[in-house]
């Protein structure tokens, strides 16, 4: 299979930059997120990521602060650190009808068993998928850019998502990330990927 070239960081950074503008919720409580699973696991696909704490020494390791799935009218942004019951995560997560879309899946599915026990299932790692369709990309960044035409910013990557209270900049960009995957997906799936 021939791959499609791959846009160089310069060509990438003078793509139109991009972000979710849509409805963002943050549920820092069980009630709210038990309330929400019914809709969650009424979605096809879900755009899907989590954030951690970033690590400044070597040893050092955090577990997951934050999940964020982007469904087909919002996004949702858990702060896990605020919920006491995440087994209507660890439900959500073994759902056998949701697409679970997102990059570096593997690892993420890994920090989430630190936290919740759950059967992983139908978790789709977009890089695979684009590669299946000779996209030799992977990062979220690079896919956004190779196969929207957008760019994303990566500007609060290494925040602190354990915070009580999000910034406006978090919320953003953790929002962009999440529904960037979900067009990625729907993107990939419009062109015939297979899974």
């Amino acid at each position: 299979m021939t791959h499609a070239p791959v846009l160089s960081k310069l060509e990438i950074n003078l793509l139109p930059l991009k972000r979710y503008m849509g409805p963002v919720e943050v549920i820092a409580d069980d009630e709210r997120l038990r309330a929400l699973m019914a809709g969650l696991r009424g979605e096809r696909v879900l755009g899907f990521d989590i954030e951690v704490r970033p690590t400044f020494k070597s040893g050092d390791s955090f577990p997951p602060a934050l999940v964020q799935m982007a469904g087909e009218s919002a996004v949702y942004l858990v702060q896990l650190k605020r919920i006491a019951d995440l087994s209507p995560l660890g439900e959500l997560f073994a759902d056998k009808q949701v697409i679970k879309a997102g990059v570096a899946i593997a690892g993420d599915i890994a920090k989430l068993h630190e936290i919740v026990p759950f059967e992983p299932a139908k978790f789709v790692e977009l890089g695979k998928m684009a590669a299946k369709r000779g996209f030799k990309a992977s990062g979220v960044r690079t896919l956004a850019a190779n196969l929207l035409g957008l760019r994303i910013s990566k500007g609060a990557q290494c925040s602190n998502w354990e915070r009580s209270e999000l910034t406006p900049a978090q919320i953003h960009y953790a929002a962009t990330d999440a529904w960037v995957c979900r067009e990625i997906y729907l993107f990939l799936e419009k062109c015939g990927a297979p899974i």
